[in-house]
């Protein structure tokens, strides 16, 4: 990867030998591998048993999870916060699970239609709740530094699974807490 980027650095049109960039195509590596991380880890690696019995049927929500990801269209990032809510059957997850989860797929390149629903499908298997939903809100940098750069903009992208697809008063719950 390092030789790719000293490539790169050369087609366009810049020196790598000169004193700023020397060191650049390795940083870059690294950077990559470190932002791509999640092609490594697996669904079961990252919950790590952290499954708890529990008798609580009522939502459980984790809102504002922080996320970075990179687009699969032009490997340049989208920033942003994804709220995952679940109404569990018997087991809960450990709270910081849901947030690795979150990461592990965002990790990789990525469309933030698609990463929603990773997101959703896998608490969904882990926990095997009665309803899952998530919602990420994302700016991305394909649209802000190139293209129409529209430095405002924002998108959405929800994936309501089982109760909260099927039951209005679940989603809506849900859609008023994240809104409050």
């Amino acid at each position: 990867m390092e030789e790719n980027y000293r490539s790169i650095l050369e087609m366009i049109g810049e020196d790598p030998s000169r004193g700023g960039l020397l060191d650049t195509p390795a940083r870059a590596a690294k950077a990559m591998s470190f932002l791509t991380r999640g092609y490594g880890e697996t669904l079961a690696h990252v919950v790590n048993n952290a499954l708890f019995d529990s008798e609580t049927s009522e939502m459980i929500l984790v809102q504002d999870i922080e996320l970075y990801s990179m687009c699969e269209h032009h490997m340049l990032p989208f920033i942003g916060k994804c709220h995952v809510a679940y109404v569990p059957t018997g087991k809960v997850l450990g709270l910081s699970k849901v947030a690795r989860i979150v990461d592990m797929y965002a990790r990789r390149l990525q469309i933030q239609e698609n990463l929603t629903k990773q997101i959703a499908e896998a608490i969904q298997e882990v926990t095997e709740a009665s309803g899952v939903g998530v919602i990420i809100e994302a700016q991305h940098m394909c649209m802000m530094m190139r293209g129409v750069e529209k430095q405002n903009s924002k998108m959405k992208t929800s994936v309501m699974l089982g109760s909260f697809r099927d039951n209005q008063i679940t989603r809506m719950e849900f859609l008023s807490l994240i809104s409050s």
